[in-house]
């Protein structure tokens, strides 16, 4: 049986991904997907109703993944390189990451929306503060770093280096500045 409402969710996040909140229709969704678009509104009554479950199906598989580098990665410094790898398939793919395609379009976006983001990078931050403190702890990661200030500059590069590499260096370039990033944290 064909579940629509997840085709839905990924034929959407792959369009804002590569074209931004405001370069798609729910047309272009329709076509992507192969159904009406009278159709979509059965799922989601509104473009703001997808894009609130488009971040929190892309949170939720962040949320996941953040757990998993916890615990397959004791070192505080191994952890943000895994952190880093969760970028690389965005580089591999030639999309953006979902949360920053749409922070592009800061105040255009309903609030709402621009809500359900800023909760996404800030449980990102926090959890890198974490990473931070954890890594001053076990030794990985330079402890005179303020994990606030750091959190946030792991953040900045990664999306920085997946906006670049995607067009310009692919994998092996992104890789390349992740080593960079880690080798100054240690």
């Amino acid at each position: 049986m064909r579940d629509t409402r997840t085709e839905l969710l990924i034929q959407a996040e792959t369009l804002v991904r590569g074209r931004g909140w405001s370069g798609f229709s729910y047309a272009d969704l329709a076509e992507a997907v192969g159904i009406r678009k009278a159709s979509i509104h059965h799922h989601f009554r509104t473009k703001d109703d997808l894009g609130a479950a488009l971040v929190a199906a892309y949170g939720e598989r962040y949320d996941a993944a953040l757990a998993e580098i916890l615990s397959a990665h004791p070192a505080g410094i191994d952890r943000i390189a895994a952190y880093g790898r969760l970028y690389l398939g965005g580089v591999e793919q030639g999309l953006g990451c979902l949360c920053a395609a749409l922070a592009t379009e800061g105040d255009a976006l309903p609030e709402r929306l621009r809500a359900d983001v800023v909760a996404f990078f800030a449980r990102h931050v926090s959890w890198l503060e974490q990473v931070f403190r954890d890594g001053a702890a076990d030794g990985s990661i330079r402890p005179d770093l303020d994990p606030a200030t750091h959190a946030r500059l792991v953040v900045a590069t990664l999306e920085g280096a997946l906006l670049l590499e995607r067009l310009l260096g692919g994998p092996d370039a992104f890789a390349g500045t992740l080593t960079a990033l880690t080798e100054r944290l240690r």
